[in-house]
């Protein structure tokens, strides 16, 4: 790879400030290991630890396990003897090999670097070897049925606030567990070079992630009045805030793809590109296809974690495919992502549900008319390779998982997905069905499991696919004893910080339309509807609290539903208290439009005692919806936008 230009500054700031801060880590396997990797995350939700990104950092759950064994510590000791692997100076950090036979039309496996159900086998390895501190050597390999890349071959060095990962290092750009719109591990894995910190940076928490990453050879790229190969890049960023003890996390995530076939590649056009998106990409109308940068995308991120006697994470994700009504930070063809996580119920249980909506045109695009592909597979939602491929339609997914820590021994995982493409594109799509049993246990120094998968593809078309595999699992050698008994908790306690609320009011709404152009401008009288939300919230210091929450607005007859991704709340020394949040809002039209939404508010604490009662005020900007049904005006501008104006008097009840 030619990445000198990107890789010398990266390299250059790793060296300068190795003498700071702890060494390297290794990172933990990415979707190779399903059933550890559960319970590493069922880990990092008991200690109070948002996941932002993955992989996983080793050095990351080993500063989560002394909380998480205050509540569960058989979980908390089977995941510190995984870790022990990863503690000594080299060794095998994984191996696993997977025999499958399918009945069916063939599908792509969701998550499996690009895998398909008509490959018989999957073998995968990693292993390491640490001279120093600050200096990582890591080998890994994955190989099915027609292809074999280098997943986990990384030469890491730099420290704790800034680690140099050169190599095949996957990347996932999303709390959500089941998918991510920006990159995630449904296409084999770049070649890449990475700048991140694993530790929090000051009490705000700083977390940062940089990349610039090689994909496969494309045959059409659109350049010089034809298609021509080459090889894109694509460059990453995060930058999240964590703040200390809060158990809630935010971030701001941007994926640019660029280059190839002698297209644009400098450095300085990938900062203007980064800094003004509206002006370079292509919803500018001034620019023609040689003059576009590339393909650009980012996505907002937020996840919240309640820590109190049945504690649970709840986390977001909103992407857009590109900018709206030419300004920056308003996102176009947007994307909306929920999920909530259990991870104990019932003592040996654990639950998770996700849902994802989209709008069209995701991972296609004018110019890299392969679009955000590796190897002709989706880098992102699985969705993505569930269509005719580069049909860029909107659909929604979901996914609902239960775990269950068999009595017998061994964990059990029951799986179902779902999916449903809209039919505007020409294609009459079937809702997908996929329904998945696994069971793995440890044996003889290797965990033992297999996975039975069944359902429709989106064509009709059924499927089936049957795995049985072999895991390595060094059981013999474990944390020192001072260690575990640093780790052993006492008993679970109840974060008294964290609360439950629902809320019931009404809200005094205006609407204005732009349905066409600005000159149609329609506003419509003010007019009053429900309003209901639901959340929580925890107090972070004595007089500051963070949290989620749902809103849902009833607006012209249409549900208006809000996801706060920042949610805050200042409590003055009296009972009144002010609030501001920022999220995302889906308006339920035809196809439904997205957009931010903002504002302020006020509220009397107990009132009652755990009553409340409050106003707000809010403005959702630009709410967006393309024209894509017969019935929406033909020519012209091909979007709509919606203003709405709100005040909001509501009821809460905290608990």
């Amino acid at each position: 790879m030619k990445r000198s230009r990107f890789a010398a500054p990266m390299l250059l700031m790793a060296w300068h400030a190795s003498v700071f801060g702890r060494g390297v880590t290794p990172y933990l396997p990415l979707n190779l290991e399903p059933e550890m990797e559960n319970q590493i995350e069922r880990v990092l939700i008991l200690a109070g630890k948002p996941v932002m990104s993955r992989p996983i950092a080793a050095a990351t759950v080993l500063d989560a396990l002394p909380k998480a064994c205050e509540v569960d510590e058989q979980l908390c000791q089977r995941v510190a003897r995984y870790l022990a692997r990863f503690t000594h100076n080299n060794g095998v950090t994984h191996a696993s090999a997977e025999l499958a036979a399918k009945r069916g039309d063939p599908v792509v496996l969701p998550n499996r670097y690009g895998m398909d159900n008509d490959s018989s086998f999957d073998l995968s390895a990693q292993a390491y070897w640490q001279p120093s501190d600050y200096l990582l050597v890591n080998g890994g390999a994955n190989l099915y049925q027609g292809k074999t890349d280098f997943t986990g071959s990384i030469i890491s060095l730099g420290f704790s606030y800034a680690q140099l990962d050169i190599g095949y290092r996957p990347h996932w750009l999303s709390p959500m567990t089941d998918s991510s719109m920006l990159i995630s591990t449904e296409a084999p894995t770049l070649p890449s070079v990475t700048l991140s910190n694993y530790e929090p940076i000051t009490s705000l928490g700083l977390h940062y992630q940089l990349f610039d990453a090689r994909m496969s050879k494309s045959d059409h790229i659109q350049f010089r009045g034809g298609y021509k190969s080459g090889r894109p890049d694509l460059a990453g960023i995060q930058l999240g805030v964590e703040p200390n003890g809060s158990g809630w996390s935010f971030a701001v995530n941007r994926l640019l793809q660029y280059g190839g076939a002698g297209r644009p590649s400098s450095l300085k056009d990938l900062v203007r590109a980064f800094f003004n998106p509206s002006r370079y990409d292509n919803t500018n109308p001034d620019l023609t296809i040689d003059q576009q940068f590339g393909n650009e995308q980012a996505a907002f991120t937020s996840s919240y974690l309640y820590s109190g006697k049945v504690p649970f994470s709840v986390y977001m994700e909103y992407a857009g495919e590109d900018t709206s009504r030419g300004r920056s930070y308003l996102l176009g063809n947007s994307a909306l992502s929920m999920g909530i996580h259990f991870p104990r119920l019932w003592q040996r249980f654990e639950f998770t549900y996700e849902i994802s909506e989209w709008q069209n045109t995701w991972y296609v695009h004018n110019v890299y008319q392969d679009g955000m592909t590796n190897y002709l597979k989706v880098i992102g939602h699985w969705f993505g390779d569930e269509r005719v491929f580069n049909d860029g339609v909107g659909g929604r997914s979901q996914m609902a998982r239960i775990g269950w820590d068999a009595t017998f021994g061994g964990q059990v995982e029951l799986r179902y997905r779902t999916l449903q493409n809209q039919s505007y594109g020409g294609y009459a799509y079937k809702r997908f069905h996929e329904l998945s049993l696994g069971y793995s246990r440890p044996w003889h120094g290797t965990v033992v499991g297999g996975e039975l998968d069944a359902g429709r593809d989106v064509f009709g078309g059924n499927f089936s696919r049957l795995a049985a595999f072999i895991r390595y699992d060094d059981s013999g050698v474990g944390l020192s004893s001072r260690m575990m008994e640093a780790l052993s908790g006492t008993t679970a306690r109840e974060d008294s910080r964290s609360e439950l609320f629902v809320d019931a009011g009404i809200n005094s709404y205006r609407v204005r339309s732009d349905i066409t152009d600005e000159s149609g401008r329609n506003s419509l009288p003010r007019k009053t509807g429900y309003h209901v939300a639901v959340g929580a919230r925890t107090a972070v210091s004595e007089h500051n609290d963070l949290g989620t929450r749902v809103d849902i607005d009833n607006i012209e007859s249409h549900s208006l539903v809000g996801i706060r991704l920042i949610d805050y709340r200042y409590r003055f020394n009296f009972p009144v208290a002010l609030g501001a949040f920022l999220g995302a809002a889906r308006y339920s039209l035809d196809t439904p439009a997205y957009g931010v939404y903002f504002g302020a508010g006020l509220q009397w604490r107990n009132v009652l005692p755990g009553w409340d009662i409050g106003a707000e005020v809010r403005y959702d900007d630009s709410l967006a919806r393309d024209h894509v049904l017969p019935t929406d005006p033909q020519g012209g501008r091909p979007d709509s936008f919606y203003d709405v104006w709100r005040t909001t008097v509501a009821i809460s009840r905290h608990f």
